[in-house]
C-alpha cells in the first residue's frame, strides 16, 4: 500500500496507525488504510470487533487514542472546531438503524441536512431531495413516514439523506443488518448505483461477507483488535483466515 504524502493527499480518507478504544480498553490498534475517490472499500469484522466504534472515530464523534485520520489530506484530529465541522460535512453517514426522524416524512428526512446547512429555497431543497429519491427508485415514497417503510426502503432513504449535501465520502455502518438475502442483493445494486452516479468514495463496515465480497474493490479484515488481512477483494477472498472466519459458513452472494 502506498503511504506516501502524495497518496494521502489524493485519498478521500486516510487512516494512519490508528489506536482506538475507551479508557484502558483497546478495541483496535496499528490500523492504517486509504479510501480513494470512486472506489468502494469494506472493513469486514465480526460482532464486537470494533467496526462501529471505528466509524465513530472516522466521523469525529470520538477521538482516537493515537494515530491520525485525514479527510482529503486534512487531519480531522488536529483540526479546529470550524475546520472540523467543514470536514465532517464532506462525510455522508448511514447509521446502522437508519436513524430517520419518525415525525418527518421521507422527503423531509432527506431534506433535513439541506435545511440545516444551506440557504437554498424550499423549492430548491425539495428538488434536490426528489432527485435523490428518483436515483434510488424511491420517488413514490416521498410522503410516507418511516414507520410505513420496509427495512430495505429505510436503508435507501437513509443513504439518500447521507448524500443530500453532495458528500465526497459515503460511510455505511453495517447496511445489510436486519435485511433478508433478497434485500441484501437489492442493497448491493443501490451501493453500486451510488458509486456510479456520484463518483463518491464509499466505505462500508460489515460483517456480511456475501455483501462485502461482491460490492467492494478492496477490503480489510478485522480480528482480535488488528487488521489481519487486506488487499483487492479477489486476494482477500483467498486469504486463509478470511476463509476460516467467514467463507466456511457464509455463502457468497448472500
Amino acid at each position: 500500500m502506498d503511504r506516501s504524502p502524495q497518496a494521502e493527499s489524493s485519498a478521500a480518507v486516510s487512516v494512519r496507525n490508528l489506536k482506538m478504544g475507551y479508557g484502558s480498553r483497546v478495541l483496535l490498534e496499528s490500523a492504517s488504510f486509504d479510501v480513494h475517490p470512486g472506489e468502494i472499500v469494506v472493513i469486514l469484522g465480526g460482532s464486537g470487533s470494533g467496526k462501529s466504534s471505528l466509524m465513530k472515530n472516522l466521523i469525529g464523534l470520538y477521538p482516537p487514542l493515537a494515530g491520525d485520520i485525514l479527510i482529503k489530506g486534512v487531519s480531522l484530529i488536529r483540526a479546529g472546531a470550524e475546520e472540523k465541522a467543514a470536514l465532517q460535512r464532506k462525510l455522508g453517514v448511514m447509521y446502522q438503524s437508519g436513524a430517520l426522524f419518525g415525525s418527518l416524512t421521507v422527503l423531509e428526512n432527506i431534506r433535513f441536512p439541506l435545511d440545516r446547512f444551506t440557504d437554498l429555497s424550499l423549492e430548491e431543497k425539495n428538488l434536490a431531495a426528489r432527485m435523490l429519491l428518483h436515483t434510488l427508485e424511491m420517488r413514490h415514497a416521498e410522503s410516507l413516514m418511516p414507520s410505513e417503510l420496509s427495512g430495505g426502503m429505510l436503508k435507501r432513504v437513509a443513504i439518500a439523506r447521507a448524500m443530500a449535501l453532495g458528500c465526497d465520502i459515503l460511510l455505511l455502518d453495517e447496511p445489510s443488518l436486519g435485511l433478508s438475502p433478497k434485500l441484501v442483493k437489492d442493497l448491493r445494486a443501490v451501493i453500486m448505483d451510488v458509486k456510479k452516479t456520484f463518483a463518491s468514495a464509499v466505505l462500508l463496515v460489515e460483517q456480511n461477507a456475501g455483501l462485502a465480497l461482491t460490492v467492494a474493490e478492496r477490503g480489510y479484515l478485522l480480528h482480535n483488535g488488528r487488521i489481519v488481512a487486506s488487499g483487492p477483494i479477489s486476494e482477500l477472498r483467498d486469504d486463509r483466515l478470511m476463509r476460516d472466519l467467514y467463507l466456511g459458513n457464509t455463502p457468497q452472494g448472500h
